[in-house]
């Protein structure tokens, strides 16, 4: 509740601060732009919620992304396999996540923040660095495509909004993924495979990492190893303004979701108003931040 006020409140704000603000097309481009982030946070809404921290998706992001365009433009393989390979980079990234955190207990933080080294570097290396362009039409639509008006993208963010409220609320595996985060010995003692299911959980994130890929190539219509720079702080930053404690044991998927409209419509808001990019990034981490502080605040006052 309280981030959907906050997110009312900007909303507010905005319309009076810029006439463009409040249109039709304008939100839809708010949608389309909150997207690929929005996809990225679900993903770590499970990461997160079980205690763990995934720092290694905007890098997954960007080499799935590569290897499905380099499957297309140098290698000619169908769409489909394309895209099959892009979300099977996605979860071998995460597999590896997985293993190294639940398997050799590598702290996380450690593990994610190679990883999004690696995965960068290794895009960089398949590209020599420079973008690959001329992606299947069949891929782009997925990006640019707008059935009845609404740009497939936001289709594609909703439909996994709506899949992993599901998964979290209604079934055994969002529940244990609830229950480790809030007491790991717990869950352990009650028979929960922790470690398999920790490293399903990184998969998972990986896999909607190279998903996010996907709708971002799609809608450049290129393979950027660039992608996702810093996209991994604004997914974190949707997670905790959504309500998701940061030390896991609880999370709202629908928060998720208006934790990421958050970021976009402050995002379109600034862009509106002329504030440079790099101020954008400063609010951006500032929030973050905030949200942290708040979620702590909010944890002491519940075990008072």
């Amino acid at each position: 509740l309280e981030s959907l006020g906050v997110l009312l409140a900007l909303i507010v704000a905005l319309s009076l601060l810029s006439p463009y603000f409040l249109s039709v097309s304008n939100f839809l481009n708010i949608l389309l732009a909150t997207a690929v982030v929005g996809v990225l946070a679900f993903g770590s809404t499970f990461v997160i919620a079980s205690a763990g921290i995934d720092l290694s998706v905007g890098s997954i992001l960007a080499l799935a992304g590569v290897v499905m365009g380099i499957c297309v433009t140098t290698f000619g393989l169908p769409w489909p396999l394309a895209i099959a390979a892009c979300l099977l980079t996605g979860a071998f990234c995460g597999l590896i996540n997985g293993l190294l955190i639940a398997r050799a207990e590598i702290p996380a933080f450690i593990v994610t923040l190679g990883m999004m080294g690696v995965a960068r570097g290794v895009a960089l290396l398949l590209t020599n660095g420079a973008s690959k362009y001329g992606l299947d039409p069949a891929i782009v639509y997925m990006g640019q495509g707008r059935p009845l008006g609404i740009p497939v993208p936001v289709i594609v963010f909703v439909a996994i909004a709506g899949i992993s409220h599901f998964v979290l609320v209604h079934t055994r595996f969002g529940v244990r993924t609830l229950v480790i985060g809030d007491n790991e010995a717990a869950a352990r003692a009650t028979g929960i495979n922790v470690v398999r299911h920790r490293v399903i959980l990184y998969v998972l994130s990986g896999t909607l990492a190279g998903l996010a890929g996907l709708l971002f190539m799609a809608r450049t219509n290129s393979a950027d190893p660039s992608a996702g720079i810093a996209y991994e702080l604004t997914a974190i930053t949707a997670t905790i303004l959504g309500g998701t404690n940061l030390f896991g044991g609880r999370a709202t998927i629908a928060g998720t979701l208006v934790g990421a409209l958050i970021t976009g419509v402050l995002q379109n808001g600034l862009t509106l108003l002329a504030v440079s990019p790099f101020y954008q990034q400063i609010l951006i981490g500032l929030v973050l931040v905030l949200a942290v502080w708040l979620d702590l605040i909010n944890r002491r006052r519940s075990l008072r």
